[in-house]
């Protein structure tokens, strides 16, 4: 850990997409690159061999959760989260920033951190930005994140003021106080308002952080409105370093987000899917539930070759849920996975190829414009 290398290997000429490769001590990806989210030092459903197998190259953990339960200092105990979860490739961990600021009739917030009860047994905890470094650092993460205020996306402007001044000041502290053996993004903060994005983006890029994150979208604004302040964005942060958007991950916004220049993202949204029964294809979302899949013995997209496609059918999946069998949120989860994973490939294939425009149309209208009657 300590040193990062990332390098722009080609750019579309038609859009801000690009390709890279990051390279740590850890881990190598190329970029862009999705991150399954094992918020509990664990991707549900999912075993570290299943994850290498599909082949990911790092996933996201959450401080917060993992503050609470088991507490840093046990993961610390025994070796670290790399060993804790048996996974030894790459690990990012957010700050917790976000969980905290959802329990908003629970905080109380100042200049100096941030006070707030647990989601678990009320008990109350303080966050500070030293505090959040010193519990990543007890994690052991490759890649953390800056303890920030992440503000509703209706909140007014010169609420957002404020709260990026905190912001700020809580990132240079972070810096100050960060482990040397670990890579600090920056998050770029602003609420839904260019001009802030744009302060915010300056202020953090004056300092040497390894990458740039941007915060505070997909939190219930519109669609369009989240693809206009991410490229009203992006544009000011540097060339030479990785841009990771928080939290996005359904397929149409991940394109979208490539087309503005984005290298990483995460999503709990595949996982949370996969429990439910809901599997994501070229064809778009295909609910496994339901009666016109009880005698189909095709598999869920026949163009797929993840595991749970080359093996079992619809019918067999449809009847996992039906019984209630974890089985079928762990092919259903294995599935989506390999899906994003997959969409990764393509889009770094069309950025290379100088297709990406093309590829992007042609994605996004089978995606967003298909079915499951569409289905063969």
């Amino acid at each position: 850990m300590g040193d990062l290398f990332f390098s722009v290997l080609r750019r579309d000429r038609e859009s801000l997409a690009r390709t890279g490769i990051m390279v740590t001590s850890r881990f190598q990806a190329r970029t862009p690159v999705f991150m399954p989210v094992g918020t509990q030092a664990t991707v549900k459903g999912l075993t570290p061999a299943d994850l290498m197998a599909i082949d990911f190259p790092l996933i996201l953990c959450n401080t917060y959760h993992l503050y609470l339960r088991p507490g840093s200092e046990v993961i610390k105990g025994v070796g670290g989260l790399h060993r804790f979860m048996a996974w030894s490739r790459g690990i990012l961990t957010d700050s917790g920033g976000f969980q905290v600021f959802s329990l908003r009739d629970r905080i109380t917030l100042s200049d100096e951190g941030v006070t707030f009860r647990s989601h678990i047994d009320g008990s109350e905890h303080f966050f500070s930005p030293e505090l959040v470094m010193k519990i990543q650092e007890d994690l052991g993460a490759d890649i953390i994140m800056p303890l920030d205020e992440c503000v509703p996306h209706d909140a007014p402007e010169q609420y957002i003021r404020e709260s990026l001044r905190r912001t700020h000041d809580w990132a240079a502290r972070s810096l100050r106080t960060k482990s040397q053996g670990q890579l600090l993004f920056g998050i770029v903060q602003g609420g839904m308002f260019p001009a802030l994005r744009k302060e915010s983006a300056e202020v953090l890029t004056a300092s040497d952080f390894s990458g740039f994150s941007v915060g505070g979208l997909s939190v219930g604004e519109s669609k369009e409105l989240m693809y206009h302040v991410l490229e009203e964005t992006t544009p000011h942060l540097p060339e030479e370093k990785p841009r990771y958007l928080m939290g996005v991950g359904a397929p149409e916004d991940i394109i979208e987000g490539v087309a503005r220049g984005i290298d990483m993202f995460d999503c709990v949204l595949p996982t949370r899917m996969g429990r439910t029964g809901t599997f994501l294809t070229s064809l778009g979302k295909v609910v496994i539930k339901n009666a016109r899949y009880r005698n189909d013995g095709q598999p869920v997209d026949p163009q797929c070759r993840c595991y749970t496609c080359q093996k079992f059918s619809r019918a067999y999946l449809r009847h996992l849920f039906m019984v209630d069998e974890m089985l079928g949120p762990q092919l259903a989860t294995m599935h989506n996975l390999y899906f994003l994973r997959r969409l990764m490939d393509l889009i770094r294939h069309a950025v290379e190829e100088g297709t990406f425009s093309r590829f992007r149309r042609d994605f996004l209208e089978r995606y967003l414009g298909g079915g499951e009657s569409d289905l063969p």
